[in-house]
């Protein structure tokens, strides 16, 4: 038995066709964490899908009622980089509600995770990059209303910038002075990494991603690390302890809010950063150590994950819940 609810639903599955999105890769985590042992039947939650009225609390009337109606343009659709069907919108506000429940359950558990979720491209009057809904904006924005929360932290792990929730969650942002020095050990300038930010509201934003890699635009973040292509484990960590020392110094969450994307993998086909499956889990406790010791609860949502055999991908995504396990089940 885990020490915490991992959300499932086997609705989340996207209906898409053949894509480069494995859409089956929510059941084949359910399955092998099922199979290997890491969990039972009794881990898992069944989520319900959201209301209008919580996506309303992050997306325009207008874009909702395009969705809900299907009257999106073709360019619109095309942005979203999926075929558009009903079907897809309601696995989409499916998604929303595990992440709604995965940050309920995290304030009890200290840690919860959303076998789906991470659709971090969505912005609140579109959808780009597989992403319609913004699943995680949505979570955080409830958590506010209900008085759940006061204050949020997105740490984005994903190999793509977090376009949609730096934009959303952009709020009356001004420039900040220079951020603490990067350099470490492993920190190479030579090898090219970038970090930058930026203050924040109610909700800071922290983007560690690919620099020369989908978006073509990204919107600043509270902190933004750009890194070169190519990067390894070691140098990936140094930049992400940074960028959680430098962000829980200059703010305090009552929820952290991770997104685990597999795709920084270096045999990743969206992806061009060299992170071994070790180095990913060794991501994963980094962070939830970091939380655990400052007593911050932490809601997980998977997003990308691309790799030429989707058997890598599962497994990445099943490692994140050994990681959270190791370090939240003493």
């Amino acid at each position: 038995m885990l020490p915490f609810k991992l959300i499932y639903s086997d609705d989340y599955y996207l209906p898409i066709g053949a894509h480069v999105f494995p859409a089956e890769k929510y059941r084949r985590v359910h399955d092998r964490l099922i199979e290997t042992g890491a969990a039972e039947a009794a881990d898992f939650l069944t989520p319900g899908p959201t209301s209008d009225q919580d996506i309303l609390l992050v997306h325009t009337p207008a874009y909702v009622h395009k969705l809900k109606t299907g009257t999106l343009s073709p360019r619109e659709e095309m942005k979203l980089e999926v075929p558009f069907s009903p079907e897809l919108v309601r696995a989409f506000w499916l998604a929303a509600g595990g992440s709604i429940l995965a940050a309920q359950r995290a304030l009890i558990d200290r840690v919860a995770i959303n076998i789906g979720g991470g659709f971090h491209h969505a912005f609140a009057d579109h959808g780009e990059g597989f992403c319609m809904i913004h699943d995680v904006a949505v979570a955080i924005r409830r958590m506010q209303r209900d008085d759940k929360i006061r204050t949020a932290m997105t740490v984005d792990c994903d190999v793509h910038h977090g376009n949609g929730t730096a934009a959303i969650f952009a709020g009356t942002r001004t420039a900040s002075g220079p951020l603490p020095s990067a350099a470490g050990p492993t920190m190479n300038p030579a090898h090219g990494g970038k970090m930058r930010g930026v203050h924040a509201g109610d909700v800071f934003t922290i983007s560690l991603h690919q620099h020369n890699n989908y978006p073509a635009v990204k919107p600043p973040s509270s902190i933004d690390v750009d890194l070169p292509d190519g990067i390894g484990d070691d140098d990936y960590l140094a930049w992400l302890d940074n960028a959680l020392s430098s962000g829980l110094r200059q703010f305090e969450p009552d929820l952290l809010c991770y997104i685990a994307g597999a795709d920084p993998y270096r045999e990743d086909q969206l992806g061009g950063l060299s992170l071994t499956m070790e180095g990913l889990k060794k991501r994963d406790e980094l962070v939830f150590r970091v939380a655990r010791v400052r007593g911050i609860p932490v809601m997980v949502t998977f997003a990308g994950g691309y790799a030429h055999n989707v058997e890598d991908t599962v497994a990445i995504h099943c490692n994140t819940v050994l990681a959270a396990k190791a370090v939240f089940g003493g």
